[in-house]
This record gives structure tokens, sequence and C-alpha cells, in this order.
């Protein structure tokens, strides 16, 4: 028996609250995976799981190994990093989740200089814009806008974004262009629906204060690419971090508006579990993406 792929199984398990996806991010078959914690059972001498139909928990015996083997899995994969060869080419998997719109317009065209760096490690990258649990799920770190909402998570910030108001040249051409927040009465704007399903009101920055307006929206969206687009089709004002709408911006689908009262400033994250703080993998990556970002032209906007 692998003792030491038995713990990381184990541990994963106890994470995602099922074998299947557990095993499989270790490259194991389903029934490699029952084997495995059978051999583990035997040899420990006590029972470590518990299975019912639905989910997968640690016994009492189970919750004090899996601390146990956390803490050295860590302190094993911080001890392999101490080494010059793994320092310099730290390897295996990592698991990462982007939004659709950092993921296709930032961060995966700059990708190949990270591989290049770093051959031996397998990247595996997940898009999406939902909350996830990265414990349970199995994701490394996430790259987040917004204020970090799990406290139990740690949360290294990258950069801050710059926001603007848009519209497309047909929406002001029939609805006028706004020059104060006054005229904003005339106007509708786009509904994005957050992953919890709350509908965001516009902000914008006023003598340094956050004033905040409900226009009426005809329609909704949970997409960030869907939101540019519904904006392009005329539709209504959004707001979005300039990054997102470059190209637009430049072509002339979109414009921007009430440019001297933006919105305020979007925190961006890069987010993973305090258990993944010693993997010489995580501090890699985060290292960079904190230097992708501090590059000057990591974003063509408005401001260049």
């Amino acid at each position: 028996m692998d003792r030491f792929l038995a713990m990381q199984l184990f541990t994963r398990i106890v994470e995602m609250g099922a074998f299947g996806r557990a095993g499989e991010s270790l490259g194991l078959a389903p029934a490699s995976s029952s084997q495995l914690i059978r051999q583990l059972e035997s040899h420990l001498g006590v029972q470590l799981l518990q299975r019912t139909t639905r989910q997968v928990s640690p016994t009492v015996d189970g919750a004090e190994f899996y601390e146990r083997c956390v803490r050295l899995l860590a302190d094993l994969d911080d001890a392999e990093g101490s080494f010059s060869e793994a320092r310099r080419n730290p390897r295996g998997k990592l698991r990462i989740d982007l939004s659709h719109s950092l993921a296709r317009l930032v961060v995966i065209p700059r990708i190949p200089a990270f591989c290049s760096r770093y051959p031996q490690i397998e990247l595996e990258v997940g898009t999406s814009d939902r909350t996830l649990d990265l414990i349970r799920e199995g994701v490394d770190c996430v790259l987040r806008g917004g204020a970090p909402l799990d406290p139990g998570l740690v949360a290294r910030p990258v950069t801050q974004l710059t926001q603007v108001t848009c519209a497309s040249p047909a929406y002001l051409t029939a609805r006028g262009v706004p020059r104060t927040l006054a005229q904003l009465d005339d106007h509708r704007a786009i509904d994005f629906i957050g992953s919890s399903g709350q509908r965001f009101e516009l902000e914008f920055q006023v003598a340094g204060a956050t004033q905040t307006r409900r226009l009426p929206a005809q329609i909704a969206v949970n997409g960030a690419d869907a939101y540019v687009a519904a904006c392009e089709a005329g539709l209504g004002l959004i707001q979005v971090p300039v990054y997102h709408v470059t190209e637009q911006l430049r072509a002339g689908s979109l414009v921007e508006v009430l440019a001297d009262c933006r919105p305020p400033v979007y925190p961006l994250s890069v987010v993973y579990p305090p258990h993944r703080q010693l993997s010489r993998r995580v501090r890699v990556f985060v290292d960079w993406l904190v230097e992708l970002f501090e590059q000057p032209d990591w974003m063509a906007g408005p401001d260049r």
C-alpha cells in the first residue's frame, strides 16, 4: 500500500464528500480508490469513513486522522519544496478556477509564459463565476473579484480593477447620453444576477462617496459575457471592469458614459484554503498572478 497516496486520497474524500471525485482528482479508478481506503483502514485498525447512499463522512477516528494527514501532507510538500531542485522545478497537478472573462481575456493568453517557467506543473483550469467550496470541490485556488466572502480562506490582493459605465451607440441615440446622475431617470439598465441570486445596483463615485441607482431593466443575465453582449445589443447600461470591454470601446460598439463619476474600483484577489499555503505549486502560481497584474500593460483601456 502506498501510504502517501492513501493519505492524499483519504483527505480528498473527506473534503469532497465523495469517493468518485476524490479518486478522479488523483487519477484513480473507483475500484482502486475503494481498495486503497480499505487497505488504509486495515493498516490502522479503525474505520475512517462512514458511507451512506448520499454522502461519505469521517468517523470520529477519521476526523482526528484527517487533521493529522493535512498537517503531514503540508509538511511533506514544504519539505520537498525546500530542496533546490524542487524549488526550481515544482511539479504536480494544480487545480485553479477563474471567472470566464478573466480567463479568456487576461490569464489564458499569458498562461504559456507560466508553463514555460514551470514545465512540470500540470494545470487544470476551470472557468466559472459562481462561489466555489474550494475544499469540498478540491480546487487549489481561485481568482475572484469583490471582497472575499469566506473568512476561513486566505485571500491575497492582486490588483484594483477600474470600472466603467457603458452603453451602445444605438441605445444612446434612442435615449440620449446621460451627462449627470439626475438624467439617469430616463434610462434603463441590464441587471446582473450574482451567484446568490441578488441583482446589483449601479454605483457611482461622487466627491469621494458612493451613490447607488436602481434603474428599470427589461433583461437580467448571470454571466459576464452575456452582460456585455446585452449591452452591445442596445438593451441598457452596464458597469464592468475596463479590461472586459477594452476591444468594444476601441471598436466603438460600446461607449463610456458618466466618466467623471465612475463606479468604485473592484478588488481582485487570489483565494486558497489555509492548508494550501505551504504548497510550492500554489505559491509559484499566486506569485505569477501578482507579477502578471503588476505589469503596466496587462490591460489596455481608456486610461492608457
